[in-house]
């Protein structure tokens, strides 16, 4: 699993973390080359990504497919894996989210047959 995350960290132009977050908030697995708090990060997004999942289920949508935020200088892409897991990718204000979304899905799909 670090070896995905870390290749993905590589591949995409403006990432600088990459990690597997459980839906509960605890970090699974994360990359992440600079001091930041990966489990802050999984905690705080697994919040959102399980307020998305209610909300569209409120509203029949089903469950939440892709989560992006972006912030003034950090931007976060969560991609679900399966029904516990997710896929967290941080990333600069340089960021290029076709590249996110590319290889986050090439990742979640390598990450699901692992988890």
């Amino acid at each position: 699993m670090l070896y995905e995350l870390t290749q993905l960290v590589t591949d995409v132009r403006g990432a600088w973390a990459a990690a597997i977050g459980g839906l509960d908030g605890l970090l699974v697995e994360g990359y992440c080359p600079t001091n930041a708090d990966l489990n802050l990060l999984v905690a705080e997004h697994a919040g959102l990504l399980r307020a998305g999942n209610a909300a569209y289920d409120t509203l029949g949508g089903g469950h939440t497919r892709e989560l992006y935020l972006r912030g003034e200088s950090v931007s976060v892409y969560l991609l679900p894996i399966n029904p516990e897991f997710f896929l967290l990718l941080a990333l600069d204000e340089r960021s290029n989210l076709g590249q996110a979304r590319l290889y986050g899905h090439a990742a979640a799909r390598q990450l699901e047959a692992q988890l």
